[in-house]
């Protein structure tokens, strides 16, 4: 049988005081999508609200595996994705948050987006999330009520990036937020590839880590 793999996208199309339009970042949900395609996967698409979600960074949609996503369906099966709380999320192998902007509108406090996240890490699944995707983890509660970050190495768009792309717009800075819930927090140089893999907790930079976490996720569940 071929493993299932469940994203997980925002539904926020603007952010911060002066509505800034934002969506789920092209490449990062694109780049993975393709990797697992090729790995033969099942891939559905949930959000919080079930809605459209707005796409971000279309001005990259002729670089190949965005143009790949768009024209073979990626994009389509996205925007009709399902509401999540009418998802059996039991079934899937893995859980995959990409990034935007966008998650930090509707993802930092979600009390089912945590839970579900939780029930993935608890029953022995695998997480993964890319760039702002990780917000998603901030205020995830084990089963022995630990963070579900705590002690763990992981990365996300860092704050030096943040200070020369959304400083003014998002609600707080992911890197320090992270940090503060006892993540053990590795920043590379900025816009450069880095993904992280602790255990089954896979997480990614910026939009050039997306491929990297995929290809890890991907490792894992062949392990």
């Amino acid at each position: 049988m071929s493993k299932k793999i469940l994203f997980i996208v925002s539904n926020a199309s603007f952010i911060g005081p002066n509505n800034r339009q934002t969506g789920v970042f092209l490449d990062e949900v694109a780049h993975p999508y393709v990797e697992f395609d090729d790995a033969h996967y099942q891939i559905d698409f949930a959000s919080i609200t079930g809605g459209v979600p707005a796409v971000d960074n279309l001005t990259a949609s002729e670089e190949s595996s965005n143009a790949r996503f768009i024209k073979d369906g990626g994009l389509a099966k996205m925007q009709h994705n399902r509401k999540l709380a009418d998802v059996d999320t039991s079934g899937y192998d893995a859980v995959f948050v990409p990034g935007g902007l966008a998650p930090m509108v509707d993802m930092p406090e979600d009390p089912l987006l945590k839970k579900v996240i939780a029930d993935f890490y608890d029953s022995g699944r695998i997480v993964g999330a890319v760039c702002h995707g990780p917000v998603s983890l901030l205020n995830v509660k084990l089963s022995d009520g630990s963070y579900l970050i705590a002690g763990k190495n992981i990365t996300s768009f860092t704050n030096e990036e943040e200070d020369n792309y959304a400083k003014n717009d998002v609600p707080f800075e992911l890197e320090t937020a992270l940090t503060n819930q006892g993540a053990k927090f590795h920043a590379a140089a900025p816009w450069s590839s880095n993904s992280i893999a602790d255990g089954r907790l896979v997480t990614g930079q910026n939009p050039a880590s997306a491929k990297g976490v995929a290809q890890k996720m991907i490792a894992l569940m062949g392990a």
